[in-house]
């Protein structure tokens, strides 16, 4: 049943990877051929040479956007996870279901009244406008502290009584434990960031700023007739991303593992 599932789940992206080899005319012959008669790389070529936009920038721009917004993401929630973890204080664990139930709120619904706030702050059609929501990652945070959880308070204790300070203990000591954690939320967040399509779009308006996922939805209306290309296209945005899942695999599900202990 599983390979079955799996088998189904890689359907569109073979039929993709095969799309974007063919012809505009072969890609809609019937049945399908999944192996092209006569492969050609029209479609790749079409693609780094668009009119009005460049797929290179594009993709500059988003592994730029991503790297940034990975970091902001990981610093923050981590930070915020060591005092969660292992510095409590009044409140805390009340503070903490307040921030958990943020969750529940579908990002589409802030969207709106994030905007209005860059808008203010005159940071609309800036990469700060879309770097600065990364702040709050309410599940990076759960993550981490969980994680940290599994640590023994010994080890922290000991690292006082040589002198170590708070900074100390957080970057040399308490993160190294974490890391199977700290890699699987550095994976997600750099997922997350290089897939995001409705925020850049929203945010962003200058043609030389778009992100790959944005230049490569306004490829749906000019080349809506030449599905090659598309597909070319989209194979060239998820293929980064697939690379850099298949070699950390082992790592991000470890880490998904150890972060729903207690």
């Amino acid at each position: 049943l599983v390979i079955l599932m799996a088998l189904f789940t890689l359907l569109p992206f073979l039929f993709m990877l095969s799309s974007s080899f063919k012809g505009s005319e072969t890609i809609r012959t019937l049945p399908i051929r999944w192996i092209p008669q006569q492969p050609t790389l029209e479609g790749y070529i079409r693609v780094f040479n668009m009119p009005g936009f460049s797929f290179l920038r594009a993709s500059a721009n988003s592994l730029f956007l991503a790297l940034a917004s990975t970091l902001v993401q990981v610093m923050a929630a981590s930070m915020a996870a060591f005092v969660f973890a292992k510095l409590p204080f009044r409140g805390s664990g009340k503070l903490f279901g307040l921030y958990l139930a943020t969750m529940m709120i579908p990002g589409t619904v802030t969207m709106v009244p994030n905007y209005i706030i860059l808008r203010f702050l005159g940071l609309l059609d800036t990469y700060t406008g879309l770097i600065l929501p990364a702040l709050a990652n309410a599940f990076g945070v759960f993550l981490m502290r969980q994680a940290m959880l599994t640590v023994p308070d010994s080890y922290l204790e000991s690292a006082l009584l040589d002198g170590a300070s708070l900074y100390r203990i957080f970057v040399s000591i308490l993160l190294p434990m974490v890391a199977p954690t700290l890699s699987t939320l550095i994976l997600l967040a750099f997922m997350g960031s290089w897939n995001s399509y409705l925020w850049p779009l929203i945010v962003l308006t200058s043609t030389n700023k778009q992100t790959l996922q944005v230049v490569l939805g306004n490829m749906n209306s000019m080349y809506r007739n030449n599905e090659h290309v598309l597909m070319a296209g989209a194979v060239l945005t998820i293929l980064p991303i697939l690379l850099v899942y298949l070699l950390s695999q082992r790592r991000v599900d470890s880490g998904i593992a150890l972060g729903g202990l207690k």
